[in-house]
């Protein structure tokens, strides 16, 4: 593998200038910085720094943190524009090679440019920074203002823990209770302030994701199973992703959920109804529940864990007309409720 250095700024890779056919190309080209390595089987984009500018479409998306929910927005949002082009910025190079292969362009975060785009979505979670909302207003920074500005939030800051109703309306957490909700309301009020939107989303799953998954290789959890589940799988938080980049709303919070919370032990249990899954699953050892008249009672054993809320996303779905694939995680895993 050799590295070469390009002469300007940017240099365009079409169709016409590589012959190796194991390289994707796109419908446009495809902007690349300085240098870059390149062998028969990858292209690796390095994060010099470049002050030149690339060509940006009216529809061009970028995607900042491009893992899995990332990536099904990318998917979602080339289907409604198959001219677009597609950026996603990333903190390391370890998945370039498949954002490339998806038709992302990758570029890292300490790349410089002062390149803007018309449609930005932040989708990177709080644990992979110690400044979220500076990274939410770097992101912000790189929109230009024409299209939308979204980002995908957590439904945790709504302060309710009694297992109770909650919808877009609940009041937040008060700033310093948890440092987690902190993080949260910090990046969100970021957002707001560029007019971006926010969309709170409940628990993602799909079929190898999520608590149900992970409990399941646990085996046992230590943890009360009356407390209070939202859900959304991942492909409907997409969905609903992309229909607020649409919109082109501003200084908007919404709410992404299923409309069917579920206990943590009703989760479980539709997990070994749905006979998809190799492993069984022990139980939670905080408290126990039994039914007596059809009537579940939960016995705690002293913890202090708290209990959760019950999502309603009615007025979200209404303004922005919208509906899950998947309206609940008994009819994802095909079994009845």
């Amino acid at each position: 593998m050799g590295t070469i250095s390009c002469v300007s700024n940017f240099i365009f890779l079409s169709k016409n200038s590589i012959s190796s056919s194991s390289l994707p190309f796109f419908k446009k080209p495809i902007p690349i910085f300085q240098s870059f390595n390149f062998s028969s089987s990858s292209l690796q984009v390095s994060a010099s720094s470049t002050s030149g500018k690339a060509m940006v479409g009216e529809n061009d998306l970028l995607i900042v943190g491009p893992g899995v929910l990332g990536r099904l927005v990318a998917e979602k949002w080339r289907e409604e524009h198959p001219g677009c082009q597609i950026y996603g910025q990333t903190v390391t190079t370890d998945h370039h090679n498949e954002l490339i292969s998806l038709g992302i362009n990758p570029f890292l975060k300490e790349t410089k440019t002062d390149q803007k785009f018309p449609y930005v979505i932040f989708c990177a979670p709080p644990s992979k920074t110690p400044d979220y909302a500076g990274d939410i207003r770097l992101a912000a920074l790189s929109w230009n203002g024409e299209g939308s500005f979204v980002f995908t939030s957590s439904s945790a800051p709504y302060d309710c823990n009694d297992n109770g109703p909650c919808d877009e309306d609940t009041p937040t957490v008060p700033i310093g209770r948890s440092p987690r909700t902190d993080a949260l309301l910090k990046a969100e009020k970021v957002v707001l302030e560029f007019d971006g939107c926010v969309v709170r989303l409940a628990g993602l799953y799909k079929m190898d994701r999520g608590a149900h998954f992970y409990w399941l290789h646990k085996g046992t959890v230590d943890a009360r199973p009356d407390h209070i589940l939202n859900l959304i799988h991942y492909e409907d938080a997409a969905s609903l992703s992309v229909t607020i980049l649409k919109k082109k709303l501003r200084g908007r919070i919404f709410l992404g959920c299923d409309n069917h919370p579920l206990s943590r032990q009703e989760v479980m249990d539709l997990v070994d109804k749905s006979g998809k899954f190799d492993k069984k699953f022990q139980g939670f050892t905080c408290g126990f529940l039994f039914t007596f008249l059809n009537l579940r009672i939960y016995f705690n054993m002293g913890t202090s864990d708290p209990l959760g809320k019950k999502l309603n996303n009615s007025n979200t779905r209404k303004e922005l007309g919208w509906e899950p694939k998947y309206p609940s995680f008994a009819h994802f895993l095909g079994v009845s409720e």
